[in-house]
């Protein structure tokens, strides 16, 4: 009879074993970490203005919140929008003008903002020769290379343009006709006499001795909602807890890139640059951070929104305002 208990005892042990084992298996994904809900990310560009983000990547931020971030490269707020619309992606991160446009065009599921990761415009004004004392009138009867139409970059351009008494359809040329990714290319090659870059093209322009950054547009065209997250509202609805997670994990990054030194931000997302030196990366947050580039919070104002809209408006690719509440989710 005792080995018999003896027995029953040691068969419970051996069940009690597996049982713990097969339950830190399930909890585990291969690399010993607890399971990761996957969101698929899509990205306008790749570029040092969304320090913030990459921080939240490369510090594990996401990991943290229980988020596995899949990130993709689809350039241009259009495809963005569309790569969300399609079901190609969980979550869009470009200009809120993209939710703008979806909106009106009638979709029913339509996209709403969470969360923003930009407050101005990240691009700077690249000239052929060094202007001291820069004014928007030495663009007046030049080329410069502008951007996308409709895109926020040549958008911000013709509203500080317009802002400046000059008119951005006649007083000078603005070039739309080169994409995103050929702009810098295209001014070495000797197209106008000005383009509009973010970084780190603009500053390895300079170094190259192509150019001479000389205005942010950022600083000329004020405070907005220039990049932000956002997805379908029923993908917001049905999935609010990993949006609140997903939102706090982008202010850990921006937390941390407000209380960082520039080369300690520039170390952080390192990886996410291979091509960029430490120092080059420096120098770029640095440049960033002087015009105030990235909010405090996740959060931005209808007053932010509305200006967004205006420039919108002044560039003829919205007739009027839509409501903020329509666009903004609230958990």
């Amino acid at each position: 009879m005792k080995k018999i208990i003896i027995y029953i005892a040691f068969v419970l042990v051996i069940f009690l074993i597996v049982c713990a084992v097969l339950f830190n298996f399930n909890k585990s994904d291969n690399s010993g970490n607890e399971k990761l809900e996957k969101v698929r990310l899509a990205e306008v560009a790749h570029t040092i203005f969304y320090a913030p983000m990459y921080v939240a990547i490369e510090e594990g931020y996401f990991e943290e919140k229980g988020i596995n971030i899949e990130l993709t490269l689809a350039s241009g707020a259009d495809k963005v929008s569309a790569a969300v619309l399609a079901g190609d992606a969980d979550i869009g991160f470009a200009g809120s003008e993209a939710t703008i446009y979806v909106y009106n065009g009638g979709e029913k599921d339509y996209l709403k903002t969470f969360a923003q990761l930009t407050q101005k415009d990240g691009s700077f004004i690249v000239a052929r020769e060094n202007i001291e004392d820069f004014t928007l009138e030495d663009l007046v009867g030049k080329t410069i290379i502008g951007g996308r139409t409709g895109g926020m970059p040549e958008m911000t351009l013709e509203w500080s343009l317009t802002d400046a008494g000059i008119d951005p359809k006649n007083d000078l040329n603005i070039d739309t006709s080169v994409a995103f990714s050929a702009m810098s290319s295209a001014f070495i090659g000797g197209t106008g006499d000005f383009v509009a870059l973010f970084e780190p093209n603009a500053l390895q322009l300079e170094q190259e001795g192509y150019g001479y950054v000389v205005a942010s547009l950022g600083e000329l065209g004020g405070i907005v909602p220039y990049t932000a997250f956002f997805a379908r509202d029923s993908y917001l609805n049905d999935n609010k807890e990993l949006v609140a997670n997903f939102e706090e994990a982008i202010q850990m990054g921006l937390d941390f890139v407000h209380s960082k030194s520039d080369e300690e931000v520039a170390e952080a997302i390192i990886d996410q640059f291979p091509d960029t030196s430490l120092e080059d990366l420096t120098k770029v947050v640095a440049r960033y951070r002087s015009i105030d580039a990235w909010p405090e919070t996740t959060e931005f104002t209808e007053e932010a929104f509305d200006h967004l809209q205006d420039i919108m408006i002044n560039a003829n690719e919205l007739e009027s305002k839509v409501p903020f509440s329509d666009l903004m989710y609230e958990e």
